[in-house]
């Protein structure tokens, strides 16, 4: 129902627009976390990052958000290397909108908070009113524009802070388990814009998630973590139906792996 199928392979295989490439990246705390040897995020496609609890899906989301720096590796945006103490980092995340499973949402009215990236980023009052009531059309909360945002729903709030990260047009849209706790119909919901988001303005879209279904529906390319380390990557279908790897099939099917 959501996602775009044959023409989104078929646009990434003729554009092969990478945004983000990871390159022998890992991660450690006291010990290692994450190991990615190779990964590129081509534009406008959506991912789905799956796999169990503790498998390393959340860091990877930060790693490409840069709000957690690599223990060792190299991060590429659109081929250029980025240096652990590089200036343009602010300048690069603010390409980029990040939601997370709780939603932090400003106590003021759902209109400012999705105006808020834009008043700071600069834009004018003119500009801002514009997108900001299309975005609120978009999610279907245009009549409780005035209603303040900590009286919303759980559905409505995460709403809301998917519009409030899309306002001022990133590249890449990261989304840690946002429908995590919802209903159906706020799953639906938000599954719906975010297709509608990654079609109509071609957003990268990464999203984490538990639900492998949710997965299935939406995503184009499907990456599969297990104990910090990407086991298979490649087209939803392809990983649903036919996995190359045991663990893979293992974990679709929702049986446990050993």
């Amino acid at each position: 129902m959501f996602r775009k199928g044959g023409d989104a392979i078929n646009r990434q295989s003729h554009q092969n627009n990478v945004i983000v490439k990871l390159e022998n990246i890992n991660k450690e705390y006291d010990q290692e976390v994450l190991r990615v040897d190779n990964l590129e995020l081509q534009k406008g496609l959506i991912y789905g990052i799956i796999g169990p609890s503790g498998a390393g899906k959340s860091t990877l989301l930060r790693i490409i958000n840069l709000l957690t720096p690599p223990s060792q590796g190299v991060y590429y945006f659109h081929g250029q290397p980025v240096s652990k103490g590089s200036r343009e980092l602010t300048n690069l995340q603010r390409k980029m909108g990040l939601v997370f499973q709780k939603t932090l949402l400003f106590s003021d009215s759902v209109w400012n908070n999705v105006a808020y990236g834009l008043r700071a980023r600069g834009y004018n009052r003119e500009e801002v009113n514009e997108r900001v009531d299309s975005l609120l059309d978009q999610v279907g909360l245009r009549d409780l524009a005035k209603r303040r945002a900590d009286t919303l729903s759980g559905g409505e709030a995460q709403r809301v802070a998917i519009a409030r990260s899309v306002a001022f047009d990133p590249e890449l849209l990261l989304l840690d388990e946002p429908t995590a706790n919802l209903d159906p119909l706020n799953i639906e919901l938000i599954e719906e814009m975010i297709a509608t988001l990654n079609r109509e303005k071609d957003i990268t879209v990464v999203i984490v998630t538990h639900n492998v279904f949710q997965a299935r529906r939406i995503a184009d390319q499907v990456i599969f973590i297990e104990k910090g380390r990407i086991v298979e990557m490649g087209s939803a279908e392809k990983i649903f139906t036919n996995p190359e790897h045991e663990k893979t099939r293992l974990y679709v099917e929702g049986k446990v792996i050993s």
